[in-house]
């Protein structure tokens, strides 16, 4: 009888560990080439805006560009443990101003030139910078629907809407306008006119 009984608890065990083994492999969470794709895009376009930020700040000395910097810095975290969670190597350089994808190289180079020229040229740079951020995001919410990824997106997507408001409240005191180039004119005039852009402070 305790033979039976043995055999019977060993069966059990066996099947429950069989059973628990197919559910894990079942759960596992891969990512899609595109959200690969859209994530490290994303990290390196945060660090474009960090830097970006960073240069502006060391030239003109306007808090602004500082305390934006700093939110970016937080934003480029955000990714990154995303990138960690999956195992995805992580494409940015520690360089400043350093970029592997070739577009953002470019895009970096010709808006540090136009921050050159003058505060008011690099005012627009950030407006330009979270106008661009804005709509690539809304693409890359497009591409997914996994919770974590959407998180971090929304979040930053907030962020960008708080700073394109900062960034326009600036211009505006100087007596200069913003026209989007990236999102519409609708979506935009509905950011800087509802209080912390429709979001949380960030």
């Amino acid at each position: 009888m305790k033979m039976k009984i043995f055999v019977a608890f060993i069966t059990v065990l066996l099947f429950s560990n069989c059973t628990n083994d197919n559910v894990n492999t079942d759960t596992e969470v891969t990512l899609t080439q595109n959200e690969i794709n859209d994530l490290k895009f994303l990290r390196e376009e945060e660090k474009l805006a960090r830097d970006v930020y960073i240069y502006s700040y060391n030239k003109y000395k306007l808090a602004i560009f500082n305390s934006i910097s700093q939110s970016e810095q937080t934003h480029m975290n955000s990714v990154l443990s995303l990138l960690n969670k999956y195992g995805i190597p992580d494409p940015s350089s520690v360089q400043m101003g350093i970029f592997v994808n070739q577009d953002l190289q470019v895009l970096y180079n010709n808006l540090i030139s136009q921050s050159n020229i003058s505060l008011i040229e690099a005012l627009k740079v950030g407006a330009t910078i979270e106008d661009l951020d804005i709509n690539d995001i809304d693409d890359f919410i497009i591409n997914t629907s996994k919770s974590d990824l959407l998180t971090v997106y929304n979040n930053l997507t907030c962020g960008s809407k708080n700073h394109i408001r900062s960034f326009t409240t600036e211009l505006s005191n100087n007596e200069v306008s913003y026209e989007p180039q990236f999102i519409s004119l609708e979506e935009y005039n509905s950011i800087i006119n509802t209080p912390s852009g429709g979001c949380g402070n960030n």
